[in-house]
């Protein structure tokens, strides 16, 4: 089998280790156990993410009609391949990502009026919540217009932060993030079953936190602004000032009594695929290790170093090897092509093996969408760069315009597998001595 064929059956691994479809059913006896513990009168659903339409099913299919309401919300393309007709009470929007657009603020509009007119003491929210959640479940604060939000947010993406300060800014300009989602359901019991996207499963990150006490202010969105060099507009600076003055309520946090009434639980994140991955490396007679220093900060920095600890394995022997990390980068995007972190990362780690040979690497998005595009990621080898500049393809000038796409739809090592119905993050694989 060729090394391209094994690190798509690698990654098929990581996303099958990192369907929630298994993990909600997991956890559909906690649905069960509370509802006939508290005897709910009414149970609603809210499913709102990358992975909204598998675990809505899956919760669905497991806890039998007590879900006399819902609603999912998921990115465009993604609802593809699930029938919810046999749930007249289901109601799928599909939304914007990354950026919001009318119909972010329709669904979240719907969302928060289901909330708010089934609120009681007998009633059950369950919220089913995965990466992508920030852009699709976007209402803006009061006094705040969509594309003032949306340039902040844009010109966050493209400075280079990451998401823990992305979403500390979202949550300060929502009407739904930060807490405020359950402060909408308070009430009601809110139980919500989360899959991780982002390092430390920080639940208060996790697609802004709507469920989650907020540890963050006012201040902490300014600051990050400033380090930034991000000038808001008047009515985004007016209302970061105003919650720091006390003027308007600020996000709730960990004593809010809304709290006392609601149950966070993370199902799911990038060690599980990673696991997964493990698994099936060693099927293919693999010396397979999963780094345990995840693949974080400037995509510049972090292909050099995975460029260096692979050499060291190529030089160290004991091979064939797979190298198995996962993580998330940021990039300071200063061109005007196409690409993501992932093709990036790989169009960077390429560069760094030209005096190399016998290293292959496959970097990809585990919601099988890589920026703006229809890739997940980019496969790539020690002698990419130079077949690229044999066909007239300089990899460094698709780099200085931040075009690793084009790069890679050019020379073919575009990976395309299309939405997986999970969002654990980014993986890389990287096969030595094969």
């Amino acid at each position: 089998m060729q090394v391209k064929n094994i690190l798509e059956k690698l990654y098929d691994a990581a996303i099958k280790a990192a369907d929630p479809s298994a993990q909600v059913k997991a956890y559909a006896n906690n649905v069960l156990s509370s509802h006939a513990h508290f005897g709910f009168r009414r149970t609603v659903l809210l499913a709102v993410g990358k992975a909204a339409p598998s675990m809505a099913r899956a919760l669905l299919e497991s806890t039998g009609g007590i879900v006399d309401r819902g609603l999912v919300i998921t990115t465009r393309g993604s609802l593809k391949g699930y029938d919810f007709s046999a749930s007249p009470a289901i109601e799928t929007i599909e939304a914007a990502h990354p950026l919001p657009d009318q119909s972010s603020l329709m669904a979240s509009g719907k969302a928060l009026e289901m909330l708010y007119e089934t609120q009681a003491e007998d009633t059950l929210a369950i919220c089913l919540l995965s990466g992508g959640a920030s852009s699709l479940l976007s209402a803006p604060a009061r006094g705040v217009l969509l594309d003032e939000k949306n340039s902040i947010i844009r010109a966050l993406l493209y400075s280079g932060a990451d998401i823990v300060e992305i979403n500390t800014v979202r949550k300060h300009l929502s009407a739904v993030k930060g807490g405020r989602l359950a402060e909408a359901a308070y009430p009601s019991m809110v139980m919500s079953l989360i899959v991780s996207d982002v390092l430390g499963d920080d639940i208060s990150v996790i697609a802004s936190g709507p469920t989650a006490p907020d540890p963050t202010s006012a201040s902490d969105a300014l600051a990050v602004l400033d380090k930034y060099g991000i000038s808001p507009p008047a009515t985004v600076l007016q209302q970061l000032l105003s919650e720091q003055r006390g003027i308007v309520s600020r996000t709730p946090i960990a004593n809010d009594p809304v709290f006392e009434r609601t149950e966070n639980i993370v199902i799911l994140n990038n060690r599980d695929a990673l696991e997964g991955v493990l698994k099936q490396a060693e099927t293919f007679s693999l010396n397979a290790e999963i780094l345990e220093e995840p693949v974080t900060g400037d995509v510049g920095k972090a292909a050099v170093l995975l460029a260096a600890r692979s050499a060291e394995r190529l030089k160290s022997g004991n091979l064939p090897v797979c190298l198995i990390s996962g993580g998330e980068t940021t990039v300071n995007v200063k061109g005007r092509g196409q690409g993501g972190r992932n093709m990036e990362l790989a169009l960077r780690f390429a560069l760094e093996l030209e005096d190399l040979s016998g290293i292959t690497m496959l970097s990809a998005g585990t919601d099988g969408i890589d920026g703006p595009t229809d890739a997940a990621g980019a496969i790539v080898d020690t002698n990419t760069v130079r077949e690229a500049l044999e066909s007239g393809l300089d990899a460094k000038a698709y780099l200085d315009n931040n075009d690793s796409y084009n790069f890679f739809r050019r020379s073919r090592g575009l990976f395309v597998p299309g939405p997986t119905g999970t969002n654990v993050m980014d993986i890389q694989f990287v096969i030595i001595g094969a």
